[in-house]
């Protein structure tokens, strides 16, 4: 990855840093600051939404900034105990570090693990007493956490607001202190809790954390921020053919966000790239691609780049079936559903992927769509194309 201008590293795929001046002072001082990001080992995979802000990271690391990454594995073992947060989901310890592991190996993927400090909550949080817990939360008023603003919504609309996701804001805010951050990194959606680590620091007369807020990734769906619960992902440990088709599903109008986020491709030329598309003096299709191939070498390698752009090219631009198609064997006697064979063959990632591809029309059998998730033994052999990229020859 090269190195960057200053200002790419403070504009190129940043919302807002807090406070900006204080941080261009100490950026200036050509010394070490310790980059803090957290993450919640609650699934096991990130997505290029995840990338943005690993990003950054690694644009300051190769200033010689240190990063520091928070695995969250106290506070996903405590969860939602209410049951009512799908993303809160309470987990055993050897989850945590099944997920935390598959985490980081992603993760060195893009910052350089030579230069990265991991840190796990449990090292402050696992010996934190009652005690402990009051002092913390002594530190802030109720009208200050209903302040952020997915509470202060519910509260609003009269939906229930569990103490434990109260805490969660105090306890991310501890984590700041806990290792001397100095620079944290998160999306939109977390500017509250950064801007909370810093005035936890303040009134314990530590220097405040300075705050780089980032733009949250559209998704495939270019409406909701990248999500796997959404569906609307694209895995930085996916297949080339997989990232590179997934990103060609984008619609144009997220075609410069994608290159100025996700791409190292010098700024003047994404400014070249924006006004050939305003001026519909270029192809969105090529432009797509070029940015496509682009990530894909970010994550596996040119080669493999090339072969994802000629295998998009040939099945879904020409309609060609591709040679090398996976088989499964269909078995007469099975109860087995369709959903859970796409996900057996590798052709989708979880079920309810698979269910969606199934409600929307997306799955064809011999060119014959397939609207219902059927048994096994209602299949027939054949050639099934999933979405417009994959194939499965039942047998």
């Amino acid at each position: 990855m090269p190195l960057y201008e200053t200002d790419d590293i403070l504009q190129r795929g940043v919302e807002e840093i807090i406070v900006k001046d204080e941080f261009l002072k100490s950026f200036n001082q050509n010394s070490p600051l310790r980059l803090k990001m957290g993450f919640d080992p609650s699934a096991p995979d990130i997505h290029l939404g995840h990338a943005v802000g690993l990003r950054k990271l690694r644009q300051l690391q190769e200033l010689g900034h240190k990063v520091v990454l928070i695995v969250g594995d106290w506070t996903a073992q405590i969860g939602d105990p209410s049951g009512r947060s799908q993303t809160r989901k309470m987990l055993t310890s050897e989850e945590v570090n099944s997920n935390a592991q598959t985490y980081l190996n992603q993760f060195f993927k893009i910052v350089d693990k030579d230069r990265t400090e991991i840190r796990w909550q449990s090292e402050w949080f696992g010996d934190f007493n009652l005690t402990n817990v009051i002092e913390l939360t002594s530190n802030f008023t109720v009208a200050q956490i209903l302040a952020r603003d997915d509470f202060s919504k519910r509260f609003k609309s009269n939906q229930p607001i569990s103490v434990t996701e109260l805490l969660y804001p105090l306890l991310q805010a501890y984590d700041s202190l806990a290792i001397d951050s100095q620079v944290e990194f998160g999306g939109t959606d977390q500017r509250f809790n950064l801007l909370l680590g810093r005035e936890l620091q303040q009134i314990h007369n530590k220097n405040p954390q300075h705050c780089f807020i980032m733009p949250l990734l559209p998704g495939t769906d270019g409406i909701q921020k990248m999500s796997k619960s959404l569906g609307n992902y694209v895995g930085i440990n996916e297949t080339p053919n997989d990232i590179f088709g997934k990103i060609m599903s984008i619609p144009d109008s997220l075609i410069t966000s994608y290159y100025y986020w996700l791409t190292d491709i010098p700024t003047n030329q994404i400014k070249e790239i924006e006004k050939d598309l305003e001026n519909n003096s270029t192809n969105p299709i090529n432009t797509k691609k070029n940015v496509a191939f682009e990530i894909v070498s970010n994550f596996h390698s040119h080669r493999e780049a090339v072969e994802a752009q000629s295998y998009f090219e040939k099945t879904v631009q020409e309609g060609e079936i591709p040679t090398d198609i996976p088989e499964y064997n269909l078995n007469p006697d099975s109860q087995n559903n369709l959903s859970n064979i796409l996900v057996e063959a590798g052709i989708c990632q979880s079920s309810g992927e698979a269910k969606r591809l199934i409600s929307q029309g997306a799955i064809k059998l011999e060119n014959s769509t397939i609207s219902s998730n059927l048994k096994e033994q209602e299949l027939q052999s054949g050639i099934l194309k999933a979405g417009r990229r994959k194939y499965l020859r039942f047998i």
